[in-house]
């Protein structure tokens, strides 16, 4: 009898070729499937897949251009490039449980708190294989120990870069403006047009305005990543950047500092906070000069400015970074009876000849509306009224034409609109009307409302360039030109790639009789000595003053105002026949919040016609700029 284990050992003996053959097939038919599936993806999709792969290794990089620059009238540089070097951090490449020490390191290095690193490393825009710019214009020593000290700050690196200089410090800052780092609202949308997360943009004044202008255009790089993202090589350059292109501009430097310095010894002399001086050409719209104070320094923000000094500006009450020439608004006081006297004439409520009684007051609806002298001028015409800055002549006048009338002479000097100048940010001013106080205030415009906004009161508020640019038309003849500060857009290659013209905004609609006797007055202002000892000085000119009150009365129930002075000189400075209209220089002075005993932007005004034409006599009166704010100071 065979046992059970003998029978048991022969079974497992004779399942041994059934499992191999088994296994043989089974292995057989993974390879077989393995060996398809590879033939499948190298043969059938194997092209495919190559360019996949090598479109996951390369990427195009963008190379920055150099940024246009902007030059003077004259050819003079404002603002060029510099070399200098600069700190970033590639997130990246920052061990996250190095991040503090890094910092700290770092922070000492650069005297930045390393609280402000951090925070700048994590809101930046980008991924983080994107270096983020820590801090610019580093100095070289400087540089030399960031780039020494690679071992203690993993993923920080010192770089070369372009910063913009403006040559001539606070002189121009308000009319260049400056370029800043992108924020993460504008990189949103402009990311498709080629920014970059680290990026400079123009900011303010000309830099905004034709930033797509200086930007130029960026190249390509094609560059090798591995496969974290970082990069390895540049395989070929694409395409090569374009520079930008430069701006020459209107103004001329040696009358900006003419301007300037006349302003500041206005300020200076009357202690002024705020301050404005405009010069342009009235037979083309072209600025001269343009000056508002206080400023600032360009350089400031081009060097990366800090927080500290940032915060110093922004809080400072006297808004420096506010170009009150085109983005401030006030009340134009006497010099708005430009637009009122025109439109009495035009309209035929008075002729050149005709006389109205001007007394102390006049009362409408009950209210007395006093002269600016609180005595009148007797029968007054518009030499007389307009020579005088008679608030009861234009009171009538006003009166007569009525408000939407009034408004619509005013629209048609340029006011209540902006005139287009080539800045961000410019002020539309304020012209009522009819319509305008329904909308605003839901009633019309009462009588008084209307004789208020015939002397520049009430309502009305106008810019410093939108009042130059109303004169210029009265100087030149009727032509109301949108003011200019770009001469021409030159391209990298020096060929002019735009010229700009004068840029003509319509024909004032008032005779060229009536605008020669308004003109004929803006004489007679300077002739009776209204404007002092103007008169005595060896250059002619024509303009009006004006006073303008705002604001909150003092415990002795007296408004603070401001003063204005706008006039021309003709071709010919010496030529007193201002029946002509061939001037080439018009200037415009603006004292905020003045209080003087006489007009401080008169003063200001003769201070820089000495400047300008080199008059060695100093006819500058400097007790009228002692502070008074009583009746009497004129209109």
């Amino acid at each position: 009898m065979v046992s059970e284990p003998y029978l048991l050992q022969h079974r497992e003996r004779d399942r041994r070729p059934i499992r191999f053959v088994a296994f043989g097939l089974v292995t057989v038919l993974v390879f077989s499937l393995l060996t398809l599936r590879l033939g499948y993806l190298q043969i059938t999709n194997g092209r495919t897949y190559a360019a996949q792969a090598e479109a996951n290794s390369t990427v195009t990089v963008a190379i920055p251009a150099p940024r246009g620059l902007i030059y003077d009238r004259k050819g003079r540089p404002l603002v060029t490039n510099v070399a200098t070097y600069s700190v970033k951090i590639t997130p990246a490449d920052l061990p996250y449980d190095q991040r503090d020490a890094v910092a700290a390191r770092l922070g000492a290095i650069l005297n930045m708190q390393p609280a402000d690193i951090l925070a700048t490393v994590d809101s930046a825009t980008g991924s983080r294989f994107d270096p983020v710019r820590i801090k610019q214009d580093v100095p070289k020593d400087t540089a030399d120990v960031v780039s020494e000290s690679a071992a203690q700050l993993p993923g920080v690196s010192v770089v070369i870069e372009s910063r913009r200089d403006y040559t001539t410090g606070t002189l121009m800052s308000h009319i260049l403006g400056y370029t800043g780092p992108i924020d993460a609202a504008q990189y949103a949308q402009l990311q498709a047009s080629g920014y970059l997360p680290d990026d400079s943009i123009g900011v303010a004044g000309l830099e905004a305005t034709f930033e797509s202008t200086l930007r130029g255009t960026y190249g390509e790089n094609l560059v090798e990543r591995d496969a974290t993202g970082k990069d390895i090589q540049v395989l070929k350059t694409v395409q090569q950047p374009v520079p930008g292109a430069s701006l020459t501009l209107t103004i001329d430097t040696t009358v900006q500092k003419e301007a300037q310095e006349a302003l500041l010894w206005g300020m200076k002399a009357a202690d002024l906070k705020r301050g404005v001086f405009i010069v342009m050409n009235p037979q083309t719209g072209e600025i001269l000069a343009m000056v508002s104070m206080p400023t600032y320094d360009d350089n400031l923000f081009a060097k990366g400015i800090s927080q500290a000094d940032f915060q110093k500006l922004v809080t400072d009450p006297t808004q420096p970074l506010i170009d009150n020439a085109v983005q401030s608004q006030f009340p134009p006081g006497s010099t708005f009876k430009l637009v009122t006297g025109s439109g009495g004439l035009q309209d035929k409520k008075i002729t050149p000849t005709s006389k109205l009684a001007t007394k102390p007051y006049i009362v409408i609806a009950g209210t007395k509306f006093w002269d600016w002298n609180h005595a009148g001028w007797g029968m007054c015409d518009i030499n007389c009224g307009f020579g005088n800055s008679s608030d009861t002549f234009f009171y009538q006048v006003a009166t007569m034409l009525g408000a939407d009338r009034l408004a619509y002479y005013a629209h048609a000097f340029g006011f209540g609109q902006p005139t287009g100048i080539d800045l961000p940010a410019e002020a539309a001013g304020i012209i009522p009307s009819n319509e305008w106080k329904v909308a605003n205030f839901g009633q019309p415009m009462y009588a008084g409302d209307t004789a208020w906004a015939g002397i520049g009161q009430g309502y009305v508020a106008v810019t410093p360039i939108q009042l130059i640019t109303a004169y210029a038309a009265l100087a030149n003849g009727g032509k109301l030109y949108r003011p200019q500060l770009v001469e021409t857009v030159t391209g990298p290659d020096g060929n002019v790639i735009q010229s700009f013209q004068p840029d003509l905004v319509r024909n004032v609609p008032v005779s060229a009789a009536n605008l020669r006797a308004m003109r004929v007055a803006a004489r007679n202002s300077v002739l009776i000595r209204h404007t002092y000892n103007l008169v005595d000085m060896p250059i002619a000119v024509a303009g009006k003053s004006g006073t303008a009150e705002f604001g909150v009365k003092d415990k002795l129930g007296r408004l603070p105002y401001h003063s204005w002075f706008v006039g021309w000189v003709n071709k010919d400075p010496t030529s007193k026949d201002f029946t002509q209209t061939n001037s080439q220089l018009m200037f415009l002075a603006f004292a905020y919040s003045a209080q003087t005993i006489g007009n401080a932007a008169t003063e200001i005004a003769k201070d820089f016609l000495q400047l300008h034409f080199h008059i060695k006599h100093n006819y500058l009166l400097p007790q009228l700029m002692q502070k008074g704010n009583f009746a009497g100071q004129g209109g």
